[in-house]
Parts: structure tokens; sequence; C-alpha cells
């Protein structure tokens, strides 16, 4: 296998990488606490970059995995460096999406005090 899917979830408070096929099927995964971060110290960008880095190469050593497309999902501080995370683990980047959702109208407002 050499083409696949990575997924990464930044959120305030960890960050995911999902490496997937092309169907869809989960190769390998790692997040902030699967690579030795814990408490508030798995939100931190070299966080992000350390677990990008860990999934990928089990991702290269178990399938031989070359070239991927990224999805970026979320708001968290380690967006950008978990993608700097997989293009140090010597895979080919061939197009990155971002699919953070956004809202239309926001939430409905509190309605208002009556005293």
């Amino acid at each position: 296998m050499s083409e696949g899917v990575v997924s990464i979830t930044a959120t305030l408070n960890n960050t995911h990488v999902v490496v997937a096929d092309k169907e869809g099927n989960v190769l390998t995964w790692a997040s902030g606490g699967s690579s030795g971060f814990r408490g508030a110290r798995e939100a931190t960008p070299y966080a992000a970059q350390i677990t990008a880095e860990n999934a990928l190469t089990k991702a290269k050593t178990l399938h031989g995995l070359e070239k991927v497309m990224v999805y970026v999902k979320g708001i968290g501080t380690g967006r950008e460096q978990a993608i700097r995370g997989i293009a140090n683990a010597g895979v080919d980047l061939q197009a990155i999406f971002d699919i953070t959702a956004v809202p239309h109208n926001g939430c409905r407002k509190k309605k208002i005090r009556k005293l």
C-alpha cells in the first residue's frame, strides 16, 4: 500500500492523528497521550508534531505508506505542527484539506433576564 489518508483532529486539549487507506480502513493512529504527553502538554504544538511523526513512522514500517492526503479538523494549536511532523516522517504530501466545521448562524442566544 503506497497511498493513504491522514486525518488530524486538533482540539483545545489534545491532538489525534489517524492514518487510513484510500477506502477508509484505519491502519495506525496516535494521540498526545499515546505519545507520552500528559495533561496540558497534550495540546502543545510539540506534542502534535511528535504524535504525527509516531503515527506516520508506524504506517511506513508496517504498511509501506509513501503518499498521503491530509485532512485537518479543529481549532487546536497543533494544526500546523502536525503537518510539519508528517513532512518530517518522510512521506510525500499530495494535498492538505481543512474540514473544520464553520457555524452558519451560531448558537441560540440566551433569553433575556426578567426582573
